[in-house]
């Protein structure tokens, strides 16, 4: 029998608990312990027996984990940890900045293939999951247009943004989906859809004592890549309205891809996700991604990865023989 897949937590949020509950879900993990910038003896984690040390720790020289997983926010946190984690351990992280993914990636991928370790990054739903199914439905429908379709839903990503604008206290940021928009294309039609026509997004912010509602709105619907795309509306509530009513993290979502294999013959292709937390499920494919990262670091398959880098199997805890016999 292997050894158990040994777990390192950077970071812990609403992301790193779900990781901690996730690897209790899997015989073949091992939670070596979570890494903090806080006090150790502050982080009150969801299993009494899980290890907590400071952030330093991991500047040691250790060997006694396989993968790190990233558990910080994709505006502030990531750009820098993941490569400089990925000079000294296998991670996975769940970069969610689209149109930064590319620069990302080239900044891991320089660290981890000098350092001889592996990096998936951007792993997650979306992107991850949702990128692998627009890309199936491209592969297998070449004459055809994609649509993905988020929410409604918290944006973990979005909202960890948002806290970060100076003058916000506290806030969630809420996606939907135009309902007009994906009835258009789940009848066959083709749509051209802007952006703003496809979502909008909704914050709920709590502001910080004497901050200026107005110039705190301006710095939210102005944010290039998270907001200013959007017809995004602000709404200032109390902190314990903010407790009271957006303490659940629900999320979901739709890929759509709609084309024809000859004359007359529509075929639709979608995949959708319901989530009850958006950031258990994150933290689910987050686990999942760390078995591949660990079985692909052995192998010497090393440098930065994204899930299209990916085979499926490696992200299962059964042998290659077992998913022929019981899932082919």
């Amino acid at each position: 029998m292997n050894s158990p897949i040994r777990i390192g937590i950077v970071g812990y949020g609403n992301l790193g608990r779900g990781v901690e509950t996730a690897i209790g879900l899997n015989p073949d993990m091992h939670l070596v312990g979570v890494f903090s910038r806080r006090d150790p003896g502050t982080v009150a984690t969801a299993h009494k027996s899980t290890s907590v040390f400071s952030m330093s720790a991991l500047y040691e020289d250790r060997d006694d984990i396989d993968v790190l997983v990233l558990c910080g926010g994709s505006r502030d946190d990531l750009p820098r940890q993941s490569p400089e984690f990925a000079a000294r351990f296998s991670l996975v992280d769940s970069y969610d900045n689209h149109s930064h993914i590319p620069a990302h990636f080239d900044a891991v991928d320089a660290a981890a293939s000098k350092a001889g370790t592996t990096a998936i990054i951007s792993v997650g739903w979306d992107p991850g999951l949702f990128s692998l199914n627009r890309l199936f439905g491209e592969a297998i429908l070449p004459e055809g247009s994609s649509y993905t379709f988020w929410g409604k839903g918290l944006s973990q990503g979005h909202s960890d943004a948002l806290r970060r604008v100076p003058g916000v206290a506290g806030g969630v940021q809420y996606t939907l989906p135009s309902d007009e928009a994906i009835a258009r294309v789940r009848a066959g039609d083709h749509p051209e859809l802007s952006t703003r026509e496809r979502h909008t997004r909704e914050c709920y912010v709590v502001l910080a004592e004497g901050a200026d509602p107005e110039a705190v709105r301006a710095e939210i619907v102005n944010m290039p890549d998270y907001f200013e795309p959007y017809d995004t509306t602000v709404h200032y509530i109390s902190a314990e309205e903010l407790a009271r009513d957006h303490g659940g993290m629900p999320h979901g979502g739709f890929v759509i891809r709609s084309g024809n294999t000859s004359a007359g013959a529509t075929q639709v292709i979608e995949y959708q996700l319901a989530l009850d937390s958006n950031p258990e499920f994150t933290a689910s494919v987050l686990v999942a991604y760390a078995r591949a990262a660990a079985r692909m670091s052995r192998s010497g398959d090393h440098g930065a990865k994204t899930p299209f880098d990916v085979a499926p199997g490696l992200l299962s805890p059964r042998t290659a023989a077992q998913l022929r016999a019981e899932l082919l």
